[in-house]
This record gives structure tokens, C-alpha cells and sequence, in this order.
């Protein structure tokens, strides 16, 4: 059976879909089978994989909004091989309001992961970066969730928050969710400021921080422009590395951990 993870944070701009087109790039690399399902209103990581999303007859709005709707029918595949997507449309922007009047309007994109999970070995769930009826959804169909950080002052800052919502959703919706891990981004080696916030992470999360971080660099932000992921665009450089060292040290915990 495939394991279904969260990228997860409600602060924006720490690397959540920078780092959900690059794992999941790597892990199809690796001779993984991995989906992508973008379920954030901006639909980067549907950009950032070179799906263009005017012409695109089904996507998660689809999953989310039909009822009995086959989910198979909003994949498409990506550049890279082994990779496939669930595209977001700008039509996810209004979903918050379509799915309030819908009986069990939490768990719509559960009932949907039940029914294409055993088709691949991960899928990976791009969320706002807000707590909405979006974010319940992917919490409650998920089996775990990964936390990017970005290595700045406010870096802590409503990690209390989120560690909130992960636990009402576990009270309420999905008892067996748990935190996958966390990752660090945007470091620089450098700056004592990036060191401090590492040290501080590591305080607050232990074992459940990564040892590979991601640094800052300029190839990484380039890439979704080109709608390719960082290891495409330019495989030589730090944040391509750095992407394939994450994905080596995610695989070894799940085998650690018996998957």
C-alpha cells in the first residue's frame, strides 16, 4: 500500500512546494512510483511541473467537489518519468464555499486516496499555506505530514499553531496521523542567523529534523519558472544535490522504519 504525506506549513514562503516538486522528482528518479496532488488555489507545483492549467479538463477541484468522481481521470504525467500529478485550477479558490453545504465534506479527499493509493508508493499532498477546509481535508486523508522551515528569525514562529491543528485533526477526523518529519530550507551556512534558527529547530523537534538541509540558491528559484524541477533544470547544481541527498535520507527512515 502507498503512504500519502502532507507538506505542510501555515507560515508561506519556506519552501512547501519548492520541496514537494523536488522530493517527489527525486524519489521518481530512484525508481519510486509518486504522485503530486496540488490542492493550493495558486497551483505552483502545477506550474512548477510544466502542467499548464487553462486547458485541463479534470483536476483536484473535481476530487473535491463531484461526488462518486474517479480520480484516475484528473492524473496526468509529468517530465519526469514516474511521476504523475493531480493538477490545482484557479476553481479550488471557491471551493472553501462549494464544500460547505456537502456531507462529510472533511474526508472528500480521503475517500479519494483510498481509491488510487495502492497505485503508487508515495503520494504527496501540496497544501495552502493557511488552515482551511483544504488543509482539514489533505490532514484527515494523509498518512503523515512534512514540515519545511525556513531558516529565518521568525522561523518558530506558529510552529505551536500547526502542531495544533495536526492534533485537533488527529482528535477529530484521522486518529494514525503523524509528523513524517522536518525540514530546513533556505540556509546559508554563512549567517549565524541561519546556524541559530538550525540549532533552535533541532531543540524543539529532535529526532523528527532532517540532517540535510536545503540551501539557498539561485538555480532552485529558477526552476518552477521553466516548469521543470531542480534536478532537469540543472542536476549539478547545490540545491539538485541537496534535493537528492533529502530523498536518500527520507528513504533510509522509511526503510527504518520497515517500508
Amino acid at each position: 500500500m502507498g503512504k500519502s504525506i502532507a507538506i505542510f506549513n501555515q507560515k508561506g514562503g519556506v519552501g512547501k512546494t519548492t520541496t514537494n516538486i523536488n522530493l517527489a522528482a527525486c524519489l521518481a528518479m530512484k525508481k519510486k512510483k509518486v504522485l503530486v496532488l496540488d490542492i493550493d488555489p495558486q497551483g505552483n507545483t502545477t506550474s512548477g511541473l510544466g502542467i499548464g492549467k487553462r486547458d485541463l479538463e479534470y483536476t483536484s477541484y473535481d476530487i473535491l467537489i463531484e461526488d462518486d468522481f474517479d480520480p484516475y481521470k484528473a492524473v496526468y504525467r509529468t517530465v519526469v518519468d514516474g511521476l504523475d500529478i493531480i493538477p490545482a485550477s484557479v476553481d479550488l479558490s471557491g471551493a472553501e464555499i462549494d464544500l460547505i453545504s456537502i456531507e462529510g465534506r472533511e474526508k472528500r479527499l480521503a475517500t479519494a486516496l483510498d481509491i488510487i493509493q495502492d497505485s503508487y508508493d508515495y503520494i504527496f499532498v501540496d497544501c495552502p499555506p493557511s488552515l482551511s477546509l483544504l488543509t482539514i481535508n489533505a490532514l484527515t486523508a494523509v498518512d503523515s505530514v512534512l514540515i519545511p522551515i525556513q531558516c529565518e528569525f521568525y522561523a518558530l514562529e506558529g510552529v505551536s499553531q500547526l502542531l495544533s491543528t495536526i492534533d485537533l485533526v488527529k482528535k477529530n477526523f484521522n486518529p494514525d496521523l503523524q509528523i513524517q518529519g522536518v525540514l530546513l530550507s533556505m540556509f546559508d551556512g554563512r549567517a549565524n542567523l541561519s546556524i541559530q534558527v538550525a540549532e533552535e529547530v533541532k531543540n524543539f523537534f529532535g529526532d523528527k529534523l532532517y540532517s540535510t538541509v536545503i540551501p539557498r540558491n539561485i538555480r532552485l528559484a529558477e526552476a518552477p519558472s521553466y516548469g521543470l524541477p531542480i534536478t532537469s533544470y540543472d542536476p549539478k547544481s547545490k540545491g539538485a544535490k541537496a534535493y537528492m541527498a533529502f530523498a536518500e535520507e527520507f528513504l533510509k527512515g522509511e526503510k527504518k522504519n520497515g517500508r
